[in-house]
């Protein structure tokens, strides 16, 4: 039984004469009499009464054309969901990103977004190492400082969406209040407050004479407690530069000198990922952050993982 068997006997239900629903098919009448005669050899049951007034359905034949109409309804919306599942207008996308990213660029990127694909699902997960999580093949995009390290690196797109430079944040009341820099020597004087992995990884080499300055600092993940822990005279909170983002009355900031260039802030992706929701996502990413199109097609050109996946990459 197929699709065409049911558009015949819906048809012919309709019409309730061969010849008319023949013309109404495009086909010849007896090639409809042919397969409607099969259709109730392979149901078992006389679906139609031929009479000299008209060709109506039996009591068989009624059951059988309403689950027919539900059939070849449902075939429409799967047709239909294949074709928007393609566009990547449903399924599901799952992104890890640091809390920074949330002052700049996401925000604009989420939002777009989010409106133009309504029906995706968006799994949103703050991770301090989003790029360990992408690796293990939990997430789909992931935002952090710098690109993920560690074995199947190499399989990933890494692409820079921001860089930031070190500052300093601190309450208004303190005496760093209203100078426009302070020195690393003045900070390495100070209680800090700092995000566990820059304590760890990219902030050694600022106090490279003194590392224990970091093993000491109170530690806060995202850069609103760094602020709001500064603001209650805990200390001074160091974090990237589009920290100045966050408003508040109760806290300063001061540029670190000499400056202090902090890790790219970059978007990471599975090169061989084809997924459709990935390209829209990527093609929201290119509106919405310009430069960040052709950085993209830079490395997309040299990854031979992505080479089948790149004209998918700009469609919107």
């Amino acid at each position: 039984m197929e699709a065409r068997h049911l558009r015949y006997a819906l048809a012919l239900a309709e019409h309730q004469h061969f010849g008319r629903a023949a013309a109404s098919l495009g086909i010849a009448q007896p090639p409809l009499s042919t397969q409607i005669a099969a259709l109730e050899r392979e149901v078992g049951e006389r679906l139609f009464d031929r009479t000299p007034r008209g060709v109506f359905p039996t009591a068989a034949g009624d059951a059988f054309l309403a689950r027919a109409r539900a059939a070849l309804a449902e075939m429409d919306l799967a047709r239909v969901d294949a074709s928007r599942a393609a566009r990547g207008e449903t399924g599901r996308l799952r992104i890890g990103f640091i809390g920074s990213s949330l002052l700049d660029p996401l925000p604009g990127v989420l939002g777009k977004f989010r409106r133009s694909r309504p029906e995706v699902r968006l799994s949103l997960q703050e991770l301090d190492n989003a790029g360990a999580a992408l690796l293990a093949g939990e997430l789909d995009v992931a935002v952090g400082r710098g690109g993920p390290r560690g074995a199947g690196a190499e399989d990933l797109v890494s692409v820079p969406i921001g860089a930031d430079h070190l500052v300093a944040v601190v309450s208004v009341v303190h005496p760093f209040a209203g100078r426009p820099a302070v020195s690393v020597d003045q900070l390495a004087h100070e209680p800090l407050i700092v995000s566990p992995e820059a304590a760890s990884s990219y902030l050694r080499p600022l106090f490279g004479a003194d590392p224990s300055v970091l093993d000491a600092a109170a530690k806060a993940r995202d850069v609103h407690t760094i602020a709001g822990l500064a603001a209650c005279c805990a200390g001074v909170g160091l974090g990237p530069s589009r920290m100045r983002l966050i408003a508040r009355e109760d806290v300063r900031f001061c540029d670190v000198t000499p400056r202090f260039r902090l890790p790219d802030l970059r978007m990471s992706f599975r090169a061989a990922d084809s997924s459709p929701v990935l390209a829209a996502f990527l093609s929201v990413v290119r509106e919405n952050c310009a430069e960040v199109g052709s950085r993209l097609d830079a490395l997309l050109a040299r990854h031979p993982a992505a080479t089948e996946r790149q004209p998918a990459l700009g469609a919107s």
